[in-house]
């Protein structure tokens, strides 16, 4: 078991923006049936065009958690990295054309905390996790760890883009883009724990970032996460 306080939070998904746009999707939980992007209009132009749309969902989450705030290490968390980018240059391999270095350097999956080290100038230790349905809680544990090692704050980036319509026979937990973003300090308010189960349930209806975004907004006192075996306790304190 491990302790911490979420000291803030910032969620990004198509339409839902604003704590009161999560506040009625957590009353109704849906798709949305929109297509708008995240707003890093913060950035310079030459910048925003080098990020993917999963990139600009995390610097839209992340941003905001890191003004006015001193530098602090960063766990980022996707499941499914920079597929739509690794999907267009294998589509250029099959054409035979040439690739695009620039291109490349940018699918692998640690490049998204690279930019973001670089735009804010934060050489703190940032680790980028390649995890399962349960990313969100393996990228607790790590910041749990930092914090452990002295570390005030950390900053926690979950983040997945939808595939391309070819992978989805194989991906299927995806329903729509999204970004949530925890800055985590030390402290008891919330306690995460995990036990084996032998038998498999089926998983959380939306991503476990989401059901935590739906946890936080309802200021519910316990939740319970299940990915295969593995079940993660949630619990709150007031």
């Amino acid at each position: 078991m491990i302790q911490f306080d979420i000291d803030q939070w910032q969620a990004w998904a198509p339409g839902l923006a604003s704590i009161d746009d999560w506040a009625i999707w957590a009353r109704d939980p849906r798709c949305p049936q929109n297509d708008h992007e995240p707003d890093v209009s913060f950035l310079p132009a030459m910048q925003r065009r080098r990020l993917s749309r999963l990139a600009r969902m995390a610097f839209a989450v992340a941003t905001p958690l890191a003004q006015d705030q001193p530098p602090m290490p960063l766990v980022y968390a996707s499941r499914h990295g920079e597929t739509p980018r690794t999907f267009a240059i294998l589509n250029d391999l099959a054409r035979k054309e040439a690739l695009s270095p620039t291109q490349f350097s940018l699918s692998v999956h640690n490049a998204i905390i690279g930019l973001w080290s670089i735009q804010q100038g934060d050489s703190s230790e940032m680790t980028a996790l390649a995890a399962e349905g349960d990313g969100l809680e393996h990228a607790i544990l790590e910041a749990g760890l930092l914090l452990a090692e002295g570390a005030p704050s950390v900053l926690v980036v979950v983040a997945e883009d939808q595939p391309p319509g070819a992978y989805k026979p194989w991906i299927d937990d995806v329903d729509f883009p999204y970004a949530v973003a925890l800055r985590l300090t030390p402290g008891q308010r919330w306690r995460l724990s995990l036990e084996a189960d032998d038998a498999e349930h089926p998983p959380t209806r939306w991503p476990h970032a989401l059901e935590l975004i739906r946890m936080l907004i309802d200021q519910q006192p316990l939740r319970q996460h299940q990915w295969k075996k593995r079940r993660w306790t949630w619990q709150q304190t007031r």
